[in-house]
């Protein structure tokens, strides 16, 4: 691995600057969803049991290199300290005089919260300077936010330029969750993909044609593969204009050897509505007036047999329009069966995205992946195949 984790720090004595990603939701002032937090625990404790003192960094929503209250990280305190069950010291900035003091006056066993990177331009330009005044406060830096690992920022970069630097458990987890997955995979390899447009996804595709041996393709990015195929997809959501790309993509993974699985039946109705009158037809037969919103029973079982066969697989997006029944048919099927595979021992499965987290947890088949990633667009950064700033700092 070209990254260090906390096993490889002597973290005894030690101010151990760990960036977190704690922008979570809050209503009136409460966080209503706190798994971001629970999840930072084993780094916590990691930091804590080896007799080292945790100082957590991070952003809060876009402030822009201003201070804006109702963003201040002060908010976190109550959920910090019901999450990890010890007191949280927050002092109101994350360099210079102030937070060095907090540091030095925090008694054993406590965490100390610094404020709102984002509250400070040098923060986003990646500043040397403002990098230097944060990491005076610590001794070693740790990264536990694979989510904001694809941005070259301050607390994300720069400071692991600066001092001795390591990856936290979540990161930790993170990384070897996708080496499984893209750097040395079990083959057959098996990619999901699906979403609403090619156009936003065109790199993931390009990259994922020359590392995997079947792509499933759904969603309203299926649709614009089956224009270009040469199919009538009525009023579906469809970009007529990248039809192109689409054949070029096509042929690029023919050239290496990659399977695209596309729907060869599937759903259509008038309108998009839960419980809407639908109809099962083969992708020669979509009516003129209807949407194409899931892929047919023959097109799961298909991806079935795929799936029966794999030995890794990377899912990033619902297979139809997932939030509403009978739309979710697609999507829950092919879960369920990664879901059992990865139960009984065959498979590897990891995914992410925001709308992929949501489907599978709806399908009831999250719990079973191998790894859910909630990093968003440092994860699909990843299976891009781009350089992660955050993540290439912590070899340096």
């Amino acid at each position: 691995m070209g990254w260090k984790s906390l096993d490889d720090m002597d973290l005894k004595s030690k101010r151990v600057l760990v960036r977190v990603d704690i922008n979570v939701p809050m209503e009136n002032g409460v966080v209503t969803d706190d798994t971001r937090i629970r999840r930072l625990l084993p780094t916590i404790e990691t930091i804590l049991n080896a007799g080292g003192t945790p100082i957590l960094l991070a952003h809060f929503g876009r402030p822009k290199g201003q201070v804006v209250p109702e963003m201040s990280l002060g908010q976190l305190v109550p959920a910090l300290e019901a999450a990890f069950d010890r007191p949280v010291t927050f002092c109101a900035d994350c360099r210079g005089p102030a937070a060095i003091a907090a540091a030095d006056a925090l008694p054993d066993g406590a965490i100390l919260l610094l404020e709102n990177t984002r509250f400070y331009p040098g923060e986003e330009k990646n500043d040397a300077t403002f990098a230097a005044e944060m990491a005076a406060v610590g001794d070693i830096y740790c990264n536990d936010a694979f989510s904001a690992a694809h941005r070259a920022h301050a607390s994300t970069e720069g400071i692991a330029c600066t001092l001795p630097a390591c990856a936290g458990r979540l990161m930790e987890a993170e990384l070897k969750a996708l080496e499984a997955a893209l750097g040395k995979p079990e083959r057959p390899v098996v990619a999901v993909v699906g979403g609403a447009k090619v156009s936003t996804k065109l790199d993931l595709l390009g990259n994922l044609v020359e590392k995997v041996d079947h792509l499933v393709i759904g969603g309203g990015m299926a649709n614009t593969f089956l224009a270009a195929e040469g199919y009538d997809v009525g009023k579906s959501l469809c970009e007529h204009d990248m039809t192109g790309t689409a054949q070029k993509i096509m042929a690029q993974a023919r050239a290496a050897g990659c399977e695209i699985v596309l729907p060869t039946d599937i759903v259509v109705a008038r309108e998009f509505k839960a419980g809407a009158a639908n109809e099962t037809v083969s992708i020669d037969a979509c009516p003129a007036d209807a949407m194409i919103l899931d892929a047919g029973p023959e097109t799961v079982e298909r991806i079935g047999s795929v799936l029966e066969n794999a030995k890794t697989l990377i899912w990033n997006g619902p297979l139809g329009a997932f939030e509403i029944a009978p739309f979710d048919t697609a999507t829950n099927s092919a879960a369920g069966i990664a879901a059992e595979r990865t139960a009984s021992g065959h498979l590897i499965s990891v995914a992410g995205g925001g709308d992929t987290v949501a489907a599978l947890n709806k399908a009831g088949a999250a719990e079973s992946f191998t790894y859910i990633s909630t990093a968003g667009g440092a994860f699909l950064e990843w299976m891009e195949g781009k350089t992660l700033p955050g993540v290439a700092a912590l070899g340096a």
